[in-house]
C-alpha cells in the first residue's frame, strides 16, 4: 500500500493500559482511521469520557464486540487478555482483516508449550505455524507479508534486543545466559490487584516468577531461532515502584575476543528504535518514557570476558502497543517511523 492511502483500523479491548496507548499513537497517526474500538464492560461509553487524555481526538464510543462489524477493517488489533483472540482471528483472516494481537495467543510455536505456560487450550494451534512473530529488528521481511502478527511481549523485546547481536555473530556461550529485568506496575494490566495498590507496589522492590515465568519460553524459543540451537536462560523479572518502564540487565560470557560496541553499533546502525549509546553509557528507564526507543549499552567489566549488556524500553510502547503500530507500518508499506516519533518524556 505504497499510495499512503487510509487504512481502517479496529481495537478489541481498549480500556487497558495496552489499549489506550494504541489509541493515543493511533489517533495521531498520518495513515489510518479508527474505525471501531471495542470493549464489552463500557459498551456505548464515549472513549473520551473514560480517557479524557484523547478528548477533542476521538469522537467514538465503544462497541459491544459481537455487533461491532470488524470485518470492515484492514486491520484488528487485540489488545485483550491471553485466550480471547484465538477465538476470533480465524473468522477474521478468513474475510480478509490483518490482524496484531498484542496477547501471548500467536507467539509460541508449539501449542502443548502455550497449553502448560498458560493453563488453558489452544482454540486455533492450525495458525501458529503461520503467525508471524512481530520483533521487526529480528523478522521485518516476514512481517511486511504477514496476515497475522504476535506482537512480542514486554521482557521479550528488551532481552532479546539486547542479545541479539551477539548470538548472531557466534561470540557467547548459549548455555549460560542471564536475563535480571525489572518492570514498571503497568506490565502487570488495568486491573485490580492487591499487589498493585500503591501501598503495596510503592516504596517496595521484589522479584517474582523465579520458577518460571510466562515470558521464559517465548524469549527461549526467539533467541534459539537466532542460535539455530537451544540456548540456556535464567530469567527473574522483578516489579519496581514505577509506572512504566522495563530495565533488562543481561550478562554473558564472551567466547571469542570481540570489539563488542562496534558489534552493537554495526548491528543496529540501520534501526530507528535501538539506539546503541556510547561506550560507558548507563540508560535509564525514564529517557524511554512514552516512546518506541529501545537504548541499549554495552560492558565487559574490568576487560574481563563477561560482557554485561543494559537495555531499556518503554513497556507499553516499544513494548506493547508502539510496536504494534511499527508492525502496522511495515504490513501496509508505510514509512516504518509513521506515528511513532515520539519524544520521551522527562522528566
Amino acid at each position: 500500500m505504497s499510495d499512503m492511502s487510509k487504512i481502517k483500523v479496529g481495537v478489541v479491548g481498549a480500556t487497558g493500559y495496552t489499549g489506550v496507548e494504541l489509541l493515543r499513537i493511533l489517533v495521531k497517526h498520518p495513515h489510518v482511521t479508527i474505525q471501531a474500538v471495542t470493549s464489552r464492560a463500557e459498551a456505548g461509553l464515549s472513549i473520551a469520557s473514560l480517557f479524557p487524555s484523547l478528548r477533542g481526538l476521538i469522537d467514538l464510543k465503544f462497541e459491544d464486540p459481537k455487533t461491532a462489524n470488524l470485518t470492515n477493517c484492514d486491520l484488528v488489533f487485540f489488545a485483550t487478555p491471553n485466550g480471547i483472540a484465538m477465538q476470533e482471528v480465524p473468522a477474521l483472516l478468513k474475510a480478509g482483516v490483518k490482524v496484531i494481537d498484542l496477547a501471548a495467543d500467536f507467539r509460541l510455536k508449539d501449542a502443548n508449550v502455550w497449553e502448560k505456560w498458560y493453563n488453558m487450550p489452544h482454540s486455533c494451534s492450525d495458525l501458529l505455524k503461520d503467525a508471524i512473530y512481530g520483533l521487526p529488528e529480528m523478522n521485518r521481511e516476514k512481517i511486511k507479508k504477514a496476515s497475522l502478527v504476535a506482537n512480542p511481549g514486554c521482557y521479550p523485546t528488551a532481552i532479546q534486543l539486547g542479545f541479539m547481536p551477539l548470538i548472531e555473530s557466534g561470540v557467547i556461550d548459549l548455555d549460560d545466559l542471564i536475563a535480571d529485568a525489572k518492570s514498571g506496575v503497568s506490565g502487570a494490566g488495568r486491573k485490580a490487584e492487591v499487589n498493585a495498590l500503591m501501598a503495596e507496589a510503592s516504596d517496595n522492590f521484589k522479584a517474582y516468577g523465579v520458577e518460571g515465568h510466562r515470558h521464559l519460553p517465548e524469549i527461549t524459543q526467539g533467541l534459539s531461532s537466532l542460535a539455530n540451537q537451544a540456548v540456556h536462560l535464567t530469567f527473574v523479572p522483578h516489579l519496581t515502584p514505577m509506572i512504566r518502564g522495563i530495565h533488562a540487565t543481561l550478562y554473558a560470557t564472551l567466547t571469542k575476543k570481540t570489539d563488542i560496541q562496534a558489534l552493537f553499533e554495526s548491528r543496529y546502525k540501520d534501526e530507528s528504535f535501538v539506539d546503541v549509546m556510547p561506550k560507558g553509557s548507563h540508560p535509564e528507564t525514564r529517557s524511554v518514557r512514552g516512546s518506541n526507543q529501545c537504548r541499549i549499552s554495552i560492558h565487559q567489566p574490568q576487560g574481563s570476558h563477561k560482557v554485561v549488556i543494559l537495555s531499556v524500553i518503554d513497556n507499553l510502547v516499544k513494548g506493547a502497543a508502539g510496536q504494534a503500530v511499527q508492525n502496522m507500518n511495515l504490513m501496509f508499506d508505510f514509512p516504518e517511523i509513521s506515528g511513532l516519533d515520539l519524544v520521551p518524556l522527562m522528566p
